[in-house]
C-alpha cells in the first residue's frame, strides 16, 4: 500500500498511518480517545502525541469518559508532573471537560458521524499545503458542542 508522504519512516508513524488513518471509527471508546489525543495535539505535531499516547492511556484511566469526568484537580496535579505525558493543565482540564460532555450526548458516535451524513469523507489532496486547517464539517460540530 503506498503510504502518505508525512508518514516518513517513524515505525510509529508507519503503524499508524497503515492500521488507524483514515480508518473509519464507530465505536465510542476510539472516537473519544481520539479526541482527547486530538485536543493534546493543538499546537503540536501528531507523532509527538502518538509517542505519549500508551502513557496517556495509563495516567487517563484507558480513557474511560466515566472516570476521566471525575478526574479531580489533584489527579491533574500529579499528573502535571508526569513527563510522559504533554504537561498543560489547560489542555488536562480539557479532557475532564470534554469527558463531562461526552456523557452529555445521547449517542456520541451518532453525533459525531451525523456531520458527515454518516459516511466516511475521502478527499483527494495531491499535497500536503492543500490540506485545510478546518473544514465546515469541523466547525459545524464545534459550534454544535457549543449549544
Amino acid at each position: 500500500m503506498p503510504r502518505c508522504a508525512w508518514c516518513g519512516t517513524d515505525p510509529l508513524y508507519i503503524d499508524y498511518h497503515d492500521r488507524e488513518w483514515g480508518v473509519p471509527a464507530r465505536d465510542p471508546q476510539v472516537l473519544f480517545e481520539f479526541l482527547l489525543l486530538e485536543a493534546f495535539q493543538a499546537g503540536l505535531s501528531w507523532i509527538t502525541v502518538l509517542r505519549k499516547r500508551e502513557r496517556y492511556r495509563q495516567v487517563l484511566f484507558g480513557f474511560d469518559a466515566e472516570r476521566l469526568a471525575r478526574m479531580s484537580d489533584a489527579e491533574i496535579d500529579e499528573r502535571m508532573q508526569d513527563p510522559g505525558i504533554i504537561r498543560n493543565r489547560r489542555k488536562l482540564e480539557a479532557a475532564r471537560s470534554n469527558a463531562r460532555a461526552w456523557l452529555q450526548l445521547e449517542d456520541p458516535a451518532g453525533f459525531v458521524w451525523s456531520f458527515v451524513g454518516g459516511e466516511p469523507k475521502i478527499n483527494r489532496f495531491e499535497r500536503l499545503d492543500q490540506v485545510p486547517a478546518v473544514s465546515p464539517e469541523a466547525e459545524a460540530m464545534s459550534r454544535a458542542l457549543k449549544k
